[in-house]
């Protein structure tokens, strides 16, 4: 776990979680600069983890977050299976690693500290964010 800083809007807040266990996946994507990964209000059925890279977090067009390496993003759709709550779109080129369902449930059963963390991420991202909150 790290606590660099992430920016939010005009501060800084600790960032969150970071989920490692990806870092050496030989199936991860390369995205370039501007590549959308997924829309707002899209069908939910894949996370990702970002590996290298910055990937930013807009939600009815304002940047809710800045998600790095060791960061996770889409994880909402695989719990719930609703639509997604945000865009997400590559800052920089960035490796990211897609995660289905299966491969998340797996993950969940075998590493339980993975559910743990990813619980974090989620805890942390709904009391930070108003926006994500009320919209959940």
């Amino acid at each position: 776990m790290s606590s660099e800083a992430t920016t939010i809007g005009d501060g800084y807040i600790p960032a969150m979680v970071e989920i490692n266990l990806f870092r050496n996946a030989r199936d991860a994507i390369v995205v370039e600069p501007g590549h959308v990964i997924f829309r707002e209000g899209d069908r939910s059925d894949v996370m990702f983890a970002v590996v290298e890279g910055e990937v930013e977090l807009l939600q009815r067009g304002v940047v809710i977050e800045r998600v790095g390496p060791g960061g996770i993003l889409g994880e909402l759709g695989l719990i719930d299976d609703a639509p997604r709550s945000a865009t997400a779109t590559a800052v920089s080129p960035a490796r990211i690693v897609r995660v289905d369902k299966p491969q998340f449930v797996y993950l969940v059963q075998e590493h339980p500290t993975f559910a743990l963390m990813v619980m974090s991420v989620m805890a942390e991202r709904l009391r930070r964010n108003p926006v994500v909150s009320s919209a959940n």
